[in-house]
Formats: C-alpha cells, sequence, structure tokens
C-alpha cells in the first residue's frame, strides 16, 4: 500500500509539472501571437493601440513578475484592460493582478472594468481605481453584458484625446441588444463626452463603416476621443463571420472546448496557422476588417486561454 500510495504521488507530480512545461510554453506562443497582431496593424498605421484584457502576467518574462518586463510584448501594447480587479460582485481584491498592475502603470494605461452588483459600491470602484492611476468602467448588475451606456461619466471633459494615454474615462459596450439598428447606436454613441469608446466592429452580422466610426471620433462636447474595436484572439464565436456550419461536425483540430459560461464560444490552440490567419495577416483577416473601418485600436480578449486549455476556467 506505500509504495502504491508513492506512486500515485508520483504520477501526480508528473502530470502536474507536465502540464505547467504545457502552459508556459502556450504563454510564450501567446505573448508572440499578441507581438505579431500589434507588428501587423501597425505597418498599416504607425500609431494603431493594441490593448490586451486580462493575462497581465503575460508582460512579464515566463510570466513571472519577478523576473522583469518582457520588452517585445510591452513594445507592442500600449496599455493594459483588466477585469473584476477590486469587486467582482462585492468587494474582491485580486491583489497578485495589483501588485503587477503597479508596476506596469509606470508606462502602460491601465483599464479596469469592475463588476459592481450593489450600485452604492459604484463610487467605491471608482475611488479605489482612480486613486491607483488607472481608468475604470463600473459595470453594474443590470449591465453584465456590457449592453448600457451609464448616465454619469467619471472625469469627463472637451479635451482632445488623441492616444490612450490622455484618455480618463471609457465606454465598454460590446453588446448591442438595447438597439433596434446601427444608426440608432451610432446616435446615441456619439451623443456621450466619453475618452474612449470601445465596441464591436459588428452591429448585428453587420459592419461598422468608415463614415459611421468617423462619427464616434468626436465627443458630443466637440473634444476628439479614440475607437477602439474589441476582438476575441483566445477563443472562436459561433455568431461570427468566419464560423463555419461544418465545425459542428468536424471541428478543426484547433478548436479545443467550449468556454465555460459562453454557449457559444470555444477556446482555440491560437498557435495553429489557420485560426492565427482567421485573426491577422491577409485581407480577409479580422485585424484587417477593423484597420479598414478606421478604428484607432484593437481590444484584444481571452489572451488568458494560454492557461485555461490547460487548467479550468
Amino acid at each position: 500500500m506505500k509504495h502504491f500510495t508513492i506512486g500515485i504521488i508520483l504520477v501526480a507530480t508528473l502530470f502536474s509539472c507536465s502540464k505547467e512545461k504545457q502552459t508556459n510554453k502556450a504563454a510564450e506562443k501567446m505573448q508572440n501571437f499578441v507581438v505579431n497582431i500589434s507588428n501587423y496593424a501597425r505597418s498599416y498605421n504607425a500609431d494603431f493601440i493594441i490593448i490586451p484584457q486580462n493575462g497581465t502576467e503575460l508582460a512579464f518574462h515566463n510570466v513571472e513578475p519577478n523576473e522583469g518586463e518582457n520588452p517585445a510584448y510591452m513594445l507592442a501594447v500600449d496599455g493594459f484592460g483588466v477585469e473584476e480587479l477590486f469587486y467582482d460582485g462585492n468587494y474582491s481584491l485580486d491583489n497578485e493582478r495589483l501588485a503587477m498592475l503597479r508596476q506596469l502603470k509606470k508606462t502602460k494605461k491601465i483599464m479596469v472594468s469592475e463588476y459592481v452588483t450593489d450600485n452604492a459600491n459604484v463610487a467605491d470602484a471608482l475611488h479605489r481605481n482612480y486613486s491607483e492611476g488607472f481608468i475604470c468602467f463600473p459595470r453594474t448588475k443590470d449591465n453584465y453584458h456590457y449592453s448600457q451606456i451609464p448616465d454619469t461619466i467619471p472625469y469627463s471633459n472637451n479635451a482632445d484625446i488623441i492616444a490612450l494615454t490622455n484618455a480618463q474615462n471609457y465606454l465598454y459596450l460590446i453588446n448591442t441588444d438595447n438597439f433596434t439598428s446601427k444608426e440608432e447606436m451610432i446616435h446615441v454613441i456619439a451623443a456621450t463626452d466619453f475618452d474612449l469608446i470601445l465596441i464591436d466592429l459588428f452591429f448585428n452580422d453587420t459592419e461598422l463603416t468608415t463614415s459611421e466610426i468617423n462619427q464616434l471620433k468626436r465627443k458630443a462636447n466637440g473634444g476628439q476621443r479614440v475607437v477602439i474595436s474589441y476582438i476575441n484572439i483566445g477563443a472562436a464565436e459561433k455568431f461570427r463571420y468566419y464560423w463555419k456550419d461544418e465545425w459542428e461536425r468536424k471541428p478543426p483540430i484547433w478548436l479545443k472546448k467550449q468556454y465555460e459560461g459562453y454557449d457559444d464560444e470555444f477556446l482555440v490552440q491560437f498557435w495553429h496557422k489557420e485560426w492565427q490567419q482567421i485573426i491577422y495577416g491577409n485581407k480577409d483577416s479580422y485585424m484587417k476588417k477593423i484597420i479598414n473601418a478606421g478604428f484607432d485600436g484593437a481590444y484584444l480578449d481571452n489572451v488568458e486561454t494560454y492557461y485555461f486549455l490547460y487548467h479550468n476556467e
């Protein structure tokens, strides 16, 4: 029995080490993926803004903050998006991520989306983030899916926002269910004074045009602002233009598993050539569509897929 127990422990240890090696290799591949996306976009627009969401540890060598920043990755990005730093429903501080963000804010903009279920805590969420030098979008209980425009804008101003570093607030609106038409959505967003607009390239299945994006590049008060497109680089979404019906019967090798909590999303082995060609590098790629539409930058979601592939979400 003793030898049997030792054997189980040994196997478990080896499995754990193997999983860790796979995770570290995947992290390096994600770092390269983000760098390549950035280089591609900036070959068309040298000032194109790149903001990865979550996966903050990718900014560091071997995803270890004590090993120093990864210079190629840091050069490729303009800021970092983070969800649920101080609030995940209720107050729930993520000390590990906060320590990393305090280091990264020295050179990069930090954008935090807090999920606050009690509206009475919105002011506290804003205070905690702005005290750290981060800009914050407080997502309330009835806005879990980023479908609403808040009534108030923290640190509203009429300054011209020509770079991410200038932004004092932002709107995170990637769900269009509350709008009856693309025209209505454009009109409502244009009537706001947010410094930065984060939206989807598509309204339902229709791409936004350059003319429509240009309508959003001025705040209602006349100041210039930046408009950023959401793009999911770590999970395939069934409602996107690139999805093929045949994948339901015979999924490609890189389509790995359903993203927990999201029925229409599937984690991908993002280093495969077929997936990368969907995202960037050619005239039909997602990034090229974003560039053609005239967005000022891209917000890269699910960079942390490198971890989720080998661990439970």
